[in-house]
């Protein structure tokens, strides 16, 4: 029954002010409220860090570190243009590390022995991937990954 009472008091009240209100607020949409951010730890916001380490091609094999969110840091030699790119290949629902789906057909073109290993956080998900460039289907997931991971040599 309180209820009841509590929810007619706020929609009288409501409704008598904006009958009470110039025309041209009462039909002026409510703005909404801020969302709340999500704490990942002490930083008050998303950590992105990412370790990748790059085998067999040549001189940029080697470990490095990138972190994007909340400050641009590491080792990584671009590390700017490898968070715009990982920023361009994150939608929503998506997970831009997914590895090639078993059931793709490729060609049959033998990229190399590079290799890429790539684990840590991004966007709030744990992230564990390998790439090669063993097939068509491969060579390109590598090559969208350019600058994050180096081009093939």
């Amino acid at each position: 029954m309180l209820r009841r009472l509590v929810v007619t008091a706020l929609t009288t009240t409501a409704t008598a002010a904006l009958a009470a209100a110039p025309p041209a607020l009462a039909a002026a949409p409510l703005p909404l409220p801020p969302l709340p951010l999500l704490d990942s730890g002490s930083s008050g916001g998303h950590h992105d860090h990412l370790t990748l380490t790059v085998e067999h091609n040549g001189e940029t094999d080697g470990t490095y570190k990138l972190e994007c969110h909340p400050h641009p840091g590491g080792n990584h030699p671009q590390i700017m243009q490898a968070c715009e790119r990982l920023e361009k290949l994150t939608t929503w629902g998506k997970d831009p590390f997914a590895p090639v789906p078993a059931d793709a057909q490729c060609t049959m073109v033998y990229g190399g022995r590079a290799t890429a290993h790539v684990t840590g956080t991004w966007a709030g998900q744990d992230v564990d991937a390998t790439y090669k460039r063993l097939d068509g289907c491969q060579i390109a997931r590598w090559d969208r990954f350019v600058p994050v991971l180096p081009g093939a040599r």
